[in-house]
């Protein structure tokens, strides 16, 4: 019913084309968005970058002579004032930028470069208002044509969720029980900030530079300091060790035609058996689409045609700072947990037994639930006994010291009220968006619905001219429509799913096997052949609870009831 497929006439014509129209909105709201990114550019003086890590200002004097000519081996000038560094809004740019720059001038510039990308505050030609108000027209006429409200009813039917009503309920809840701590997360930012940087009132892009400082304060961290023992090779040699031990696999290098220089291929096997394959495509670079993502190239499928069983292949995508002056690629432990996610995702697809094209690896999964492996695979990242293998200093090879470690520990669930509210007010933007049934001809203003949003959940304004909206391709173009809440329903579920490998954890410290071996069995080799739900029982024994994911992020209260439960 879904597909239109009982539609009959005029109806079914029209719902035809409205999935083309769709399509080709979003594929230029993407390129809008890539493009709008891809534009700027801000060339400043080696003076206007203090504070910021060494390995960046590198970087920005590469790309300032890659976009003027000059010879690669070319020594930065000697007068800290010419501008020849040039800046960007990649995040391996845009982020240390904001964290470390000491002018507060230059984190405004980036800051409002960066929250007007492709709106009618930037370069016209990337605009994208008009084709967020097309598409949420096409989606309110798509769920009409269908016997639904809205497009969030529409979006929900095959999800774990069971109405839009509970969704924005679970969001709600969530919400008031991180408001505290995100309160208590600003109050010590400004306390901070008036003590110690002489910020009396700080503005938005101000913030990510006074939690770093606050975070480097209290714990006695950076994560500058921790970048320099993720060597891109040894982390991923690490995360294969994990994956090999528990899921009973081997990744072993192979060979196929890329893309680009620096994407690899390797192959799964169980023993001689061919599993999967993937592409590995780590490194950001001029006029790739910026995030991180798992793309199936084909799945598991048992061939009616010939018989013969085709092998499931991925690609696994991130945008980490590529390695300079012969050096390996060096990670933040932001990025291996983007890199762990994002694994998870391709297990998935790849470590399915289920023989059914439509149902095997990630297809057929609800949608609430497919973030269950990649945010599960998270965890392993605040394992000593996963990390220690994992990290190897790019100067002295040096393993990162037990120290170092126990000071990221108790960093970890730093500003984890803020960042939860951050996870809501997208959330229920997203939901709020689509459950409003648009009118034919209506000029929507889905901004004062965000506008709204922040009103009701966030604890640090936005300023006016901030169109993240305009830039939010998870919603508008990557699939995540009504959807983008599964984010934290499914952290619950791979919160409660991890809590059964600290549960069984071995004397050594390291992970169970056999509980890997039961995690295997009962989610990634079942696929979307079942309901998620049982999925989860057969693993779990019983349905999730949110306790582990408050504890896990240092807000252990009282709960209320999870979802699906």
């Amino acid at each position: 019913m879904l597909s239109g497929a009982e539609l009959q006439g005029d109806q079914r014509e029209r719902f035809a084309q409205i999935q083309e129209q769709q399509a080709q909105v979003g594929q230029k709201f993407s390129e809008n968005a890539l493009d709008a990114t891809d534009a700027f550019h801000l060339d400043v003086s080696l003076a206007e970058l203090a504070g910021v890590p060494a390995d960046v200002i590198e970087a920005a004097w590469s790309h300032f002579k890659a976009k003027n000519g000059l010879a690669a081996d070319e020594n930065a000038p000697e007068d800290p004032q010419a501008a020849c560094y040039r800046l960007t809004l990649k995040m391996p740019c845009y982020l240390p930028v904001m964290q470390y720059a000491h002018s507060s001038a230059l984190r405004e510039r980036l800051y409002t470069a960066y929250v007007t990308r492709a709106s009618e505050l930037s370069d016209p030609r990337f605009d994208n208002t008009e084709l967020i108000r097309t598409l949420l027209a096409l989606r309110q006429e798509e769920a009409r044509l269908l016997g639904f409200a809205n497009f969030a009813e529409l979006s929900l039917a095959t999800k774990m969720a069971e109405s839009p009503a509970q969704v924005l309920t679970f969001l709600r809840d969530l919400a008031h029980k991180a408001r505290p701590y995100a309160e208590k997360d600003v109050a010590d930012m400004r306390q901070f900030a008036a003590e110690n940087l002489q910020l009396t009132n700080p503005h938005p892009w101000d913030w990510t530079y006074i939690g770093e400082k606050l975070k480097e304060a209290r714990f006695a961290f950076s994560e500058q300091e921790v970048k320099p023992y993720f060597t891109a090779p040894k982390v991923l040699a690490g995360l294969f060790k994990i994956i090999e031990t528990l899921f009973e696999v081997s990744i072993q290098p192979a060979q196929a035609p890329v893309w680009q220089a620096g994407v690899e291929f390797f192959e799964l096997r169980r023993g001689p058996q061919l599993v999967g394959q993937f592409y590995l495509d780590p490194s950001a670079r001029q006029g790739k689409r910026g995030g991180a993502w798992m793309d199936d190239i084909c799945a598991r499928w048992l061939r009616p045609d010939n018989g013969q069983l085709q092998t499931p292949m991925a690609h696994l995508v991130c945008n980490f700072a590529a390695g300079v002056n012969g050096q390996p690629a060096l990670l933040t432990h932001d990025d291996v947990i983007t890199l762990f996610h994002e694994f998870g995702h391709g297990l998935h697809h790849l470590l399915t037994q289920v023989n059914e094209r439509d149902v095997s690896g990630i297809s057929g999964v609800e949608w609430d639930a497919v973030e269950l492996p990649s945010q599960f695979m998270e965890n392993f990242c605040w394992e000593w006994s996963v990390l220690r293998h994992m990290t190897a200093h790019v100067d002295t090879g040096e393993p990162l010291p037990r120290a170092l470690f126990d000071k990221m520990l108790k960093a970890k669930n730093f500003q984890s009220g803020l960042q939860t509210l951050r996870q809501v007010e997208f959330a229920l933007f997203d939901m709020l968006l689509h459950t409003h049934a648009t009118q034919p001809g209506e000029r929507f203003d889905f901004q004062q619905v965000l506008n709204d949003v922040r009103q009701e959940v966030a604890v640090l304004p936005s300023p006016a001219f901030s169109r993240t909206a305009n830039t939010f391709s998870h919603i508008f173009a990557g699939g995540y429509a009504a959807g983008y809440y599964s984010y934290k329903w499914a952290e619950v579920l791979s919160a409660d799913a991890y809590a059964a490998f600290e549960e069984s954890v071995l004397p050594d410290g390291s992970p169970n096997p056999a509980t890997g071996r039961l995690y295997r069995m009962a989610i990634l080799e079942a696929g979307g052949s079942r309901d998620a739900m049982d999925s989860f029982k057969a693993f779990r024994g019983r349905a999730p609870q949110i306790d582990a994911l408050l504890r896990h992020q240092g807000m252990a209260t009282s709960v209320s009831a999870s979802p699906g439960a």
